[in-house]
């Protein structure tokens, strides 16, 4: 009797990549323009002239080299500051005038993540990506174009904010230095999008594996600039920040941005060659054979859904709250003699008070990453329906103002949940400084407080978006980087008052040390709650895509 022998399985070598595995690339691309058409000029202009802009003020603030000297002093000389923007390296008008736009090597990360992983993971997520690659196009053609998207207009991002410093009179190295770092920036963290939608299936968690790069890079930098230094050289942020524009250029600093770039995205496509479509590197893990009793109702399917959303943004506005304490008793020594800033800070805080103007003027910048979380939270109305899961849950006794609810509750209860945790953190932090804890932490949590209504207005906005217009229910991101820009620049720049107003976030009481009114949180609230019911009942009546 013979025994049969079992073939061994042995994997498939992938095919040589030819020419034409990127067919269709162009198509894709064109593809892609037209449906960021709106978000993607929108944060390419900001990131691009917002550090001319800030360059203005400074030189209308501080209108004498003693002046900047003394605030670039004042600034090293304080921690929690370098932590939150980075190092100040000379007291020129460049270098000072772009210390706090160094927050844009972050923010451009963020947004390239987002474009990446929403043209390819979430693609595949949705089986939109198979039936396109079942035509004439090749397997690396959407990866591709993704990449020439985000990293693209990385680049145009640099060579625009370049030539908006040299418009300013500012010295020809260290304007192309600074646009370099910021293209730099935002090209590594194209490549690491590219990987992480090789890694997970779902897109979701592709983005939480982006993210939790972006924010590991940003806590190297942090601690390392805070301290000796030697951590910031493990983060690309850190790299960015040492080419030091304005302050003897590091040209070679360059180079470990762009290997790394390139590294990584080699390691996407030699990724993307070895799975199939819809498959990552890390396998679904099986779920338990019957649900838990939390999971009855629709309440308890949205905290599964949002409760590691919610535990890392707490986490991080946490941090950012533990920041602004940290900064707020040192800002008095920041000014210096300069009467003018001293008038703008009170002006911004409405307080008499440097240090609670600060404050409150630092709990308004932390509402507006609030109010993304509320978005994104608000989303998930999008991403279910696009999924087609929605269909089945309420296919049962589950209606759909019931099911929009269990979201929106979230969406409202997430973020404020997080600001009562950033302005806990924060007041602990900035009263232990003063020594006096107990007078001014009810202040500080008043002040993250009052950030709500606006915070809440974008979630309605997104609300509203999902039920009258849900092919565009995305747009709520554009909604909210126009509302940054307003605010931001909007003063700066000079624009009407009638187009200040519309933004919600200067609104809010000036809290702590300013009065406290009742008719700014109402008209929001009631704003808010107007778009939300609007929302949901145009949700109930029109059908599901």
């Amino acid at each position: 009797m013979t025994t049969a022998t079992v073939p061994r399985f042995r994997p498939v070598e992938p095919a040589p990549v030819s020419s034409s595995d990127f067919t269709g690339t162009l198509h894709f691309l064109r593809l892609f323009l037209r449906r960021d058409r709106i978000a993607l000029p929108l944060w390419v202009l900001i990131f691009a002239f917002a550090p001319a802009l800030y360059v203005t003020s400074i030189a209308d603030i501080y209108t004498s080299p003693a002046d900047l000297a003394e605030f670039a002093a004042t600034t090293a000389a304080s921690p929690a500051q370098i932590a939150m923007y980075g190092p100040i390296f000379n007291s020129s008008l460049g270098s000072v005038g772009v210390w706090k736009a160094g927050i844009y090597y972050t923010l451009i990360g963020l947004v390239v993540i987002l474009t990446v992983i929403r043209h390819t993971r979430a693609e595949e997520e949705t089986g939109r990506a198979e039936l396109l690659d079942s035509t004439a196009v090749g397997r690396y053609s959407g990866l591709t174009a993704a990449l020439i998207l985000a990293g693209g207009a990385s680049v145009i991002t640099g060579i625009l904010c370049a030539a908006a410093l040299l418009a300013r009179d500012l010295p020809v190295g260290g304007s192309v230095a600074f646009g370099t770092s910021l293209a730099c920036s935002g090209l590594v963290f194209t490549a690491v999008a590219a990987v992480a939608a090789q890694v997970s299936t779902g897109a979701r968690v592709a983005r939480g594996i982006a993210l939790t790069v972006l924010g590991v890079a940003f806590a190297l930098r942090a601690v390392g600039d805070a301290g000796s230094g030697t951590l910031s050289w493990f983060s690309p942020l850190g790299w960015a920040l040492q080419i030091r524009p304005y302050a003897d250029e590091r040209w070679w600093v360059v180079i470990p941005s762009l290997v790394t770039a390139a590294v990584l995205t080699w390691a996407a496509y030699a990724l993307l060659r070895r799975r199939d479509v819809g498959a990552g590197l890390i396998a679904e893990r099986p779920g338990p054979t019957d649900a838990s009793p939390a999971l009855a109702g629709t309440l308890g399917l949205a905290w599964r859904m949002h409760r590691g959303t919610l535990a890392a943004w707490t986490a991080g506005l946490g941090l950012y709250g533990l920041l602004i304490g940290s900064a707020a008793n040192g800002v008095g020594g920041q000014v210096g003699n300069s009467q003018t800033i001293r008038d703008i800070i009170l002006r911004m805080g409405g307080s008499q008070s440097l240090e609670e103007s600060f404050i409150g003027y630092a709990f308004t910048m932390l509402a507006i990453a609030a109010a993304a979380y509320a978005i994104s939270a608000s989303l998930r109305l999008y991403s279910e329906e696009n999924a087609q899961r929605l269909e089945p849950v309420t296919a049962g006794s589950v209606g759909r103002v019931r099911w929009a609810s269990s979201h929106i509750l979230f969406a409202l209860l997430g973020p404020a949940v997080a600001m009562v945790v950033a302005g806990v953190a924060g007041g602990l932090t900035y009263g232990a400084s003063v020594g006096d804890v107990g007078g001014a932490l009810p202040g500080v949590v008043g002040a993250a407080l009052v950030q709500l209504p606006a915070i809440w207005m974008l979630a309605g906005v997104t609300v509203l978006l999902f039920g009258v217009v849900p092919r565009f229910t995305p747009v709520a991101w554009g909604v909210l980087v126009a509302f940054l820009l307003i605010f931001m620049v909007g003063s700066i720049a000079q624009f009407p008052q009638a187009v200040l107003n519309l933004e919600p976030f200067s609104h809010a009481p000036k809290l702590p040390g300013g009065q406290f009114e009742w008719a700014p949180i109402g008209w929001l609230l009631l704003i808010t709650a107007a778009l939300i019911v609007v929302g949901v009942a145009a949700f109930r009546r029109r059908d599901l895509r």
